[in-house]
């Protein structure tokens, strides 16, 4: 990769609920189009590398096959959902990029070159760039879910030596399981506007500084909400790898409903 390239662009993406987004449900719509929009934002990138909330490891693990299949993690769905095709490349060299990058900042990391695509890279990435024509990698969440160890993950990246690539921090800003199956009420409601309201601040203020930004990121459980947004946490440290990286406020903030909730995505170009 050449240094002249530009930086990475990077994209916190709410996948939503499993393959539901690509199945037609009604729920996913604002979804379904929001992606579609950011789509015709983005420079087409020369290779893309995702950070999925559904793959933890104990040390950050890099997919570094030539060709991973696809993972279908996901249970009790329409039987089509488990002939979804996404036929993209991977992208070996990146995958070694990534590796020294993360090694160079003392974070301990491996290759898998056994390991395939799961959902959280093949639904958004459907939807952004459904030819399947642009080769990925996958980088795990750590297993110890520490949100300082996230950023630093990210902060990594910078030491990438460049080129065309997305990053893509593929999550979803709201994430309580039970609520989603569970009615409205005033109380629930409140819970998730005041979170995605702090997150949206968080994420998009130019006045804030960035040691003031990296102490909410780090300690985000302390945001109204926020433990009734995210019980475990897995669904949000792709943000903070992708802040991690970008280390500045986002371009453009995208707020949406996703399942009746209200849910974001954050962009840096």
């Amino acid at each position: 990769m050449s240094e002249s390239n530009p930086k990475p662009q990077i994209l916190f993406a709410s996948h939503g609920g499993g393959p539901l987004p690509l199945l037609g449900d009604p729920g996913h719509g604002e979804m379904v189009t929001c992606l579609q929009s950011i789509a015709g934002k983005l420079r087409r990138p020369s290779a893309i590398l995702v950070v999925s909330a559904h793959w933890e490891e104990r040390v950050p693990t890099i997919t570094s096959g030539v060709n991973p299949a696809l993972i279908y993690d996901y249970y009790g769905f329409p039987q089509e959902s488990y002939s979804i095709q996404y036929p993209c490349p991977g992208e070996p060299e990146l995958a070694q990029e990534v590796h020294k990058a993360l090694e160079h900042a003392g974070i301990t990391s491996v290759l898998d070159s056994d390991r395939g695509f799961d959902h959280g890279l093949f639904v958004p990435l459907k939807l952004l760039f459904p030819q399947a024509d642009i080769p990925c990698i996958q980088l795990s969440l750590n297993s110890n879910l520490d949100a300082a160890q996230h950023l630093a993950m990210g902060a990594a990246l910078q030491g990438l030596a460049g080129g065309n690539l997305l990053v893509i921090g593929s999550g979803f800003s709201f994430h309580n399981m039970r609520a989603f199956f569970s009615a409205e009420t005033a109380e629930t409601l409140q819970l998730n506007e005041s979170f995605e309201q702090w997150l949206h601040e968080t994420c998009t203020s130019a006045d804030m500084s960035e040691p003031e930004r990296t102490q909410r990121f780090i300690h985000w459980d302390k945001a109204p909400g926020a433990r009734f947004c995210h019980p475990r946490e897995e669904h949000l440290l792709p943000l903070h790898v992708c802040y991690g990286l970008a280390n500045r406020h986002c371009s453009e903030a995208f707020e949406l409903k996703i399942l009746n909730k209200r849910a974001s995505m954050y962009l840096w170009q």
